[in-house]
């Protein structure tokens, strides 16, 4: 592995840390392994940046185990880190996704502190990074990605100063009355310190950082930056908001395909049209608020201002960490409210809520967008929400209303929505209703500011924006 200051001739000018690859590894029918792109937002912002940069993605390939070797796909160079089934069981699912998730959603579950998993968060970050370090070439741009890597900046910093370093949240960033419960506070502060750069969705999120930085690392900051004293000298970190958005104008013509308008008919005829439809679009998580819009669409049922006959809610809630236990109950107890929703009132052949609890390819999805009358985006807490831009960057033809929490980073970058506080259920049960029945000139308006925006301000505009930061003249 290379330290202090040796110099990898044959490395990469930039490289991508994060913990999943781009690809998703698939074993054929024949024992034979291939591999298949990741249809994620950072993979399409990031592609021709890696590709024009001759840069390497640094990844968890998701199966337990031993690393494949580097390869080259879709001109970039991915390279696997290995983590062992006790690895994945206590460093992602356990610290990432039962420590820190929790406890950076505003503690909506109550996350759980254990050394062990602690311990298995030191050692991956340390492989992540050694891999990183591996594959950079003097003075490269280092790019790491979320919260399951926050110890990468500061142990990359050690193993290669000369490297520019950048880090990107793309969860929230919690209060420091929050975070303080953190027994390893400081560690993960100093950890983030590594970078030279770090970015956050809301300005919030930023302060919030900083904020952390003064009460858990003594340090002093001034505006957006703290000066930090290492082994390679003084430096200045800077903390920033840099929102981020989708591929826009790729859904947005995809959703203008014939196939994909004509399949948005279909939908609508299937669920007998005409009445209104309601829709929302999630992984399966508690921040999400979907428990908080089924109680909402339940009793506006029960007041009768809306029927089965005139009006449908279609939840699509994707699989996600079937693994954990949280997860685990809040499936059961949506299935139990979807059921008696249903049984009290559905008609037959008229469902009162469609509940899908499996992943669609994107062109179901942009044709559920173009064919849904309301979207409903009911976040107890998100980094941005990226459904919320997708709903918009499909509506071409300019209609349909966007129910968006306040509590999520798109509610900053999407004036034009309906916004809710989540946990007010009469305040959203009267937004609902005034979104299913807003004239269609309303609708229009609000529909066309809302596409310039996500249109103008695309994933790729988000990705140019950091890296023209880090890489720019330091301050």
């Amino acid at each position: 592995m290379p330290t202090g200051s040796e110099v990898v001739p044959d490395g990469y000018e930039f490289v991508v840390v994060a913990n999943r690859l781009p690809v998703d590894r698939q074993v054929e029918a024949d024992g034979t392994t291939s591999w298949r792109r990741s249809p994620g937002g950072l993979v399409t912002a990031l592609e021709p940046v890696m590709q024009k940069a001759d840069g390497a993605w640094v990844g968890w390939s998701g199966a337990p185990g031993e690393a494949d070797a580097p390869f080259d796909a879709d001109g970039m160079r991915l390279v696997p880190v290995p983590l062992s089934a006790e690895e994945v069981a206590d460093y992602y699912e356990g610290f990432s996704n039962a420590t820190l998730w929790p406890l950076y959603h505003d503690v909506i579950v109550a996350p759980e502190f254990h050394r062990d998993w602690w311990d298995a968060y030191v050692r991956v970050n340390r492989r992540f990074a050694e891999a990183a370090a591996e594959q950079a070439s003097h003075g490269a741009t280092v790019w790491v990605q979320d919260y399951q890597l926050q110890l990468v900046p500061a142990v990359l910093r050690g193993l290669r100063p000369d490297l520019r370093i950048g880090f990107f949240n793309h969860i929230p960033f919690p209060p420091f009355e929050i975070f303080a419960q953190l027994p390893w506070r400081r560690q993960v502060i100093e950890g983030l310190l590594g970078a030279d750069l770090l970015g956050f969705q809301r300005v919030q999120d930023a302060n919030n950082f900083l904020r952390a930085v003064r009460r858990t690392a003594g340090l002093s900051t001034r505006g957006q930056s703290v000066r930090v004293q290492d082994a390679a000298g003084e430096r200045r970190v800077r903390a920033h908001a840099f929102p981020i958005s989708i591929d826009s104008a790729g859904l947005d013509a995809m959703a203008r395909r014939e196939d994909v308008v004509r399949r948005a008919a279909e939908i609508r005829a299937e669920l007998g049209s005409p009445r209104r439809i309601a829709l929302g679009v999630d992984r399966l998580d508690y921040t999400k608020g979907i428990r908080h819009r089924l109680k909402a669409w339940g009793e506006l049922l029960e007041d009768g201002k809306v029927t089965p006959e005139d009006s449908v809610l279609v939840q699509v809630a994707t699989p996600s960490r079937e693994r954990v236990e949280h997860y685990r109950v809040l499936r059961d107890e949506i299935e139990l409210t979807v059921g008696r929703i249903n049984g009290d009132h559905s008609r037959l052949g008229t469902p009162a809520v469609h509940y899908l609890h499996h992943s669609y390819p994107r062109e179901e999805m942009a044709a559920l967008f173009l064919a849904a009358d309301v979207m409903l985006v009911t976040s107890l807490r998100d980094g941005m929400n990226l459904v919320a831009k997708e709903y918009v960057a499909s509506r071409h033809d300019e209609r349909g209303v966007l129910v968006l929490s306040e509590f999520t980073g798109a509610a900053d970058d999407l004036p034009q929505a309906l916004k809710v506080n989540p946990h007010d259920i009469d305040g959203l049960k009267e937004t609902i209703l005034r979104a299913l029945s807003m004239p269609d000139a309303e609708q229009a308006r609000r529909m066309r500011a809302l596409r310039r925006r996500v249109l103008d301000r695309d994933v790729a505009r988000w990705a140019d924006s950091f890296l023209s930061a880090l890489q720019g003249p330091q301050p």
